[in-house]
């Protein structure tokens, strides 16, 4: 991760007191609202919120079983996914990765603050069209996001989950300066095999602070 000068890294410890002392109150629900139509980009992509229209473009990667391999859910048919763009649409916990040439939708981000929200911690979570793997957009994606969460967010701490299985998640993990800080055994499942017994899977986590970000750890 680069090195951030003090005045950013300043910056955002300000933001995230500010974002402490307001949590719970109406000026939070009220900045929080307003990301709801924040835009962003960086080199080749546009990140901005779900539209009902982009369920063409889900549909390519959300119904690929390759994809979804990892994910909490099977592959979605087309009117799965006319109803998942529209509940994507409105929520703010996804962003979609836009291709600037084209205006192509081809993945999606996923980055939610987590409980307790004075704890100032996000999830982060990312899915791409396979035909655009390989050539670093999730990576490109991910690190946008993660600068938008300690640069304007102010967040203290940004963490990612993944299957021990799938290695281009934590390897991306790792790209965007995570440290795995847990390796759990058989702590998660999403579906259930054929006998009805849950398909445990091991898990990592995965995380960064806002001083590791600044390239000023502290602790």
């Amino acid at each position: 991760m680069r090195l951030k000068n003090s005045a950013t890294l300043s910056l955002s410890i300000e933001r995230r007191r500010y974002y402490q002392r307001t949590i719970n109150t109406r000026e939070w629900k009220s900045y929080m609202y307003k990301q709801t139509t924040y835009n962003m980009e960086s080199e080749r992509l546009f990140y901005r919120r779900f539209m009902k229209s982009d369920f063409k473009d889900l549909f390519e990667y959300l119904s690929d079983p390759e994809a979804v391999r990892f994910e909490p859910y099977r592959p979605l048919s087309l009117r799965q996914c006319v109803d998942e763009a529209k509940s994507r649409a409105e929520s703010r916990n996804y962003w979609a990765a836009v291709l600037k040439s084209g205006e192509k939708m081809i993945g999606n981000i996923f980055f939610k603050q987590k409980e307790p929200l004075k704890f100032m911690t996000w999830e982060l979570g990312y899915i791409f069209n396979k035909r655009y793997w390989g050539e670093g957009y999730a990576t490109e994606a991910s690190k946008r996001i993660v600068r938008y969460g300690f640069e304007e967010l102010g967040a203290h701490r940004i963490i990612a989950n993944c299957n021990q299985l799938n290695e281009r998640s934590f390897r991306l993990m790792e790209r965007l300066g995570m440290r795995r800080e847990q390796s759990a055994k058989r702590d998660v499942f999403f579906h259930y095999g054929d006998d009805a017994a849950p398909l445990w899977q091991d898990s990592f986590q995965y995380a960064i602070l806002a001083e590791e970000y600044f390239g000023n750890d502290r602790r």
